[in-house]
Order: structure tokens, then sequence, then C-alpha cells
């Protein structure tokens, strides 16, 4: 119960502080809200786009496209000579083979072109194969040469491999990751800095209280104690605010979004960040500014002392 009422003490002695104060905590608070708002924006939008990316299959995939004007038994006949070659490279690969009028219901199910494609008469599209490549450690190279074996098979036109732009996809986003965090430990060492500062003026300007406060037995705990809750609370203020501004802030950019998915026919919006993730962030926002008071306090009551 004594820990307890310490504690409460030392909270209500650095709620007391910025009440004294209040215009130079808000300020505070703004600096270190604008140093957190770039990185939390930042893992909103990356929040926001895992779930897609993570939706798409990275399984290789390899397109083959028949000649236009090949019939389909000469299609049907290449799938024997498809699955050798496959099974000599070691690929327990799955093959669909898809019908030009398969194909087109697709397109025209998926892209609302009914009218564009009645206007072309006969069907535009070729008899396809699509190959999905399983069973072994599969790498670039190796995809490469099955593409280009496939290549030479008799009525084969073009062949594409479709899941190179997902392996690049995932390249980018870890990419991404590794320059938020970068920036993240930038801003962070920002905030602690920003924080080390505020709590260095306010032990000046207490250093009266605190000598007196020495002389009547106070331990330097007790003393620490309302410096490290004036860091923490700075810190999580700042960090609220700085999450309010990137939730309000996608109000507008989803206007903007939502336009561009829509020539996508998709429905995609940014969504504000989970309530665990906001409790972590505002943890974390906390946490750096009880870095900051702790290295402000511990050095300057050091030379005080």
């Amino acid at each position: 119960m004594s820990w307890l009422r310490y504690n409460l003490l030392a909270f209500g002695d650095a709620f007391n502080h910025f009440r004294r104060a209040p215009g130079s905590f808000l300020l505070n608070v703004l600096v270190v809200a604008i140093a957190l708002a770039l990185p939390f924006a930042g893992m909103t939008l990356l929040e926001n786009v895992r779930p897609v990316t993570e939706q798409l299959a990275v399984q290789p995939e390899i397109s083959i496209f028949m000649q236009g004007n090949a019939t389909r038994d000469q299609a049907l006949a290449i799938a024997p000579a498809m699955r050798q070659n496959l099974q000599n490279a070691g690929s327990d690969a799955k093959i669909e083979f898809i019908p030009r009028e398969k194909a087109l219901d697709a397109l025209k199910s998926k892209t609302g072109l009914n009218d564009a494609l009645a206007t072309l008469g006969n069907n535009p599209l070729p008899d396809a194969y699509v190959v999905k490549l399983t069973g072994f450690q599969i790498d670039a190279v190796q995809v490469d040469r099955i593409a280009a074996k496939l290549k030479t098979l008799p009525r084969v036109d073009t062949v594409q491999i479709d899941s190179a732009w997902v392996k690049r996809l995932a390249a980018l986003m870890h990419v991404l990751r590794l320059a938020l965090l970068f920036l993240a430990a930038t801003l962070g060492v920002v905030v602690v800095a920003v924080v080390f500062n505020t709590i260095r003026l306010q032990v000046m300007t207490q250093y009266d209280e605190i000598a007196v406060s020495r002389l009547l037995g106070a331990t330097d705990a007790f003393i620490h104690r309302p410096f490290y809750y004036t860091g923490a609370l700075l810190g999580a203020c700042a960090g609220a605010l700085a999450l309010a501004a990137v939730a309000i802030g996608l109000q507008p950019m989803n206007q903007a979004v939502a336009e561009f998915a829509r020539l996508y026919g998709s429905e995609f919006q940014l969504a504000p960040l989970p309530p665990l993730m906001v409790a972590v962030l505002l943890g974390l926002s906390a946490l750096l500014g009880l870095l900051g008071a702790m290295l402000s306090v511990r050095r300057h009551l050091s030379r005080l002392g």
C-alpha cells in the first residue's frame, strides 16, 4: 500500500507540473507527436497492405499460351510432353488446361467488357495451360530453365512466368519494413532527446525543492519518480496525438484510394490500426518518454548532488 501511495503521489506531482506550465507541456507534446506521426503513418500503411500481399500466391506459376491458329487437339497433344519435362526437372507440378472459351468467360466476368468483346466476333483468346510448380526448392534460374523448355513445345506461342512480380513485391515490402524500422529508430532518438531536454529544464527549475527534499531525508527514488512519470505522460500524450492525427488523415486519403481502387474493380480502403496495435504504440511512446526522463534525471541530479 505504501508503494502504491508513493506512486500515486509521484503521478499527482507530475500532473501538477503540467498544470503549472500547460503551454510548455503542449508544445513539447506537439513536437514529440510530429516525430511519432511519420512512423505511425508508415506502420498503418504497411498493416493495410500486408493482408493484400499475403493473399497473393508466391508459388511460381507458368502460363503457356498456344498459337492462335492451333486446334484443340494440337493444344491437348502437348500435355504428355509437358509433364515429362516437368518430371525431368524434379517437380510434381499441377497442370491446368484452360480452354479459350473459359478464358473468354472469365475475362467478361472480371472486366465488364462484354460489349467491347462482342464486337470482336470470334474469340481472340488462345487455349492455354497454367503450370503450378511444387515439390522442390524453386529458384528463379530453375524456373526460367523450365519455362525455356516449355517454350520449345510444338504450337506454343508464349510462355510467361506469372509469379515473378509477386516475389518482387515481397522483396519491396521487406525493404519498406527495414526503411520504416530505420525511420522509427531515428525519430525515437529524437523523442528521447526532446524529453531529455524537457526534464533537464524541470530539474533545473526545481533544484531548490530537490535540495530541501534531500535535507529532509527523501531518497533518490522518491525524488526521481515524479520526473519519470512526467516523461512517460509526455510520451503517452504525444503518442495519442500522433495516432489521432494519423486516424484523421486516413479520411481524405481514403477518398483518393477508393477512386483509385475502383478503377481496378476493388473496394480497398485504408483502415485504422487495430486496438491491440494502438495499445502497443502508446506503450512504446510512453516507454520512450520514460527512457528520456531516466537519462536526464540520472545525469543532472547526479551533477546537482
